[in-house]
């Protein structure tokens, strides 16, 4: 919905509505070289300089955020209303709307949201920044001068045409265009030929009653008309503007194109017949040599088919080298492994070592079977000696009551 309003809003404004933040920056971007950010901000800060098209277009919209809070914070003082720079851990909410009550004091109108700064670019930051670099602007006195376009000088035509037009007044302009340095003697006086030329229109006769006779020397006459002739030349400027040196022109180009087209068209004509002359000759020797080397065709259309066969027959041998080549490289790791087992085997079979130790074994199991005699023998020898004491302690109890005494036996 929020995307179809700003569609309708573009579409009342026109199709330029969308390049409008373009040319904002750009003027935003004079406005903050005139106030000299690149010293007081810039620099502060250790940023780089602001492209064109910087708050225009999204490329970093942390790093455009804070660069548009600097930017604006700075204007801000420049106009001379306290403002404290924010920082890089502030709430960005707090900081716009601090921003824009700023904005709203110093006479700007904000019919948008705050959100539409958060982002760091587009049409509002540029305008939010316009509007306090022009309040910064007005607060130094500074003054916008009208431009000064160069003059457009036409070009002069050193040649005089027979048909052109000759004023007075163009007289009059080309000789106030004159240098200075000129004498007043060889100036033309024009009020008296004013004069002269209205009493002939009233009718007066200006035709003397005798017959005049110059005294002048000739090559004196000669003489200063070389002198003044440079003096006299009246050049006339055509105007570019001007109908009818538009049409003079396209005659000009007319007959010079019509005179150019029928030497071209000559020269067309004859490399034309040659061209076709030469595709010709071409077209027949091409015919020749494919008579002449049809034999030769056929058999290398042979050929290149015994060679696609050839090629087949290859790739299928080639892919039943790799199978076994495989294969091969399979038994022959199999092969090392029962190398690798029976070497284990044949090792451990030719290894004595098992054998002197099963040998040790033995020994030391004798030498413990014969500990075993031993001690099993002098218990026996105890068991008896304790049995011959109970034995003759028994007579001797007997002895002492008269009873009689019982059959040896045992030991």
């Amino acid at each position: 919905m929020a995307e179809d309003n700003r569609r309708g809003d573009e579409d009342e404004r026109g199709p330029g509505a969308a390049y409008q933040m373009f040319v904002m920056m750009e003027d935003l971007l004079d406005k903050l070289k005139l106030l000299d950010y690149e010293e007081e901000v810039l620099r502060k800060h250790n940023m780089k300089s602001l492209s064109r098209h910087y708050f225009a277009l999204p490329t970093n919209p942390g790093e455009q955020f804070f660069m548009f809070t600097i930017i604006a914070s700075w204007l801000i003082n420049r106009s001379e209303r306290p403002f404290e720079e924010p920082q890089e851990d502030d709430d960005p909410n707090a900081t716009v709307s601090n921003i824009l009550t700023e904005l709203r004091s110093l006479g700007g109108t904000v019919d948008f949201p705050p959100s539409k700064l958060k982002a760091g670019f587009g049409e509002h930051v540029c305008y939010v920044l316009d509007r306090l670099a022009e309040e910064a602007l007005k607060n130094t006195r500074f003054s916008w001068k009208k431009p000064s376009y160069p003059r457009e000088e036409l070009e002069e035509e050193s040649v005089m045409e027979d048909d052109a037009e000759l004023t007075l007044d163009k007289v009059e302009e080309e000789m106030t265009e004159e240098p200075d340095d000129y004498e007043e003697e060889n100036l033309i006086d024009l009020e008296a030929l004013k004069a002269r030329t209205n009493l002939t229109k009233a009718g007066e006769s200006s035709k003397p009653d005798n017959i005049l006779e110059s005294t002048t020397d000739a090559a004196e006459w000669s003489l200063e008309v070389e002198r003044v002739l440079p003096q006299l030349k009246v050049t006339i400027r055509t105007d570019n503007k001007d109908w009818r040196v538009h049409v003079d022109q396209m005659h000009q180009h007319k007959e010079g194109i019509e005179s150019s087209l029928k030497e071209t068209k000559g020269y067309l004509n004859k490399l034309q017949e040659e061209i076709s002359k030469t595709l010709e000759k071409v077209g027949s020797r091409e015919k020749f040599i494919n008579n002449q080397l049809e034999h030769l065709v056929q058999e290398y259309r042979v050929a290149q088919s015994q060679l696609s066969e050839a090629k087949e027959r290859y790739q299928q041998g080639s892919g039943g080298v790799t199978e076994r080549t495989r294969v091969l490289a399979e038994i022959t790791e199999e092969l090392e492994k029962v190398k690798q087992e029976m070497e284990e085997k044949g090792s451990s079979m030719s290894d004595g070592a098992p054998v002197v130790k099963i040998k040790q074994s033995l020994t030391k199991l004798k030498q413990e079977i014969l500990q075993m005699d031993i001690r099993i023998g002098v218990v026996e020898h105890t068991l008896l000696q304790s049995k011959l004491k109970e034995k003759s302690k028994m007579t001797r109890d007997m002895h002492a009551t008269n009873i009689p005494e019982p059959a040896v036996g045992g030991y």
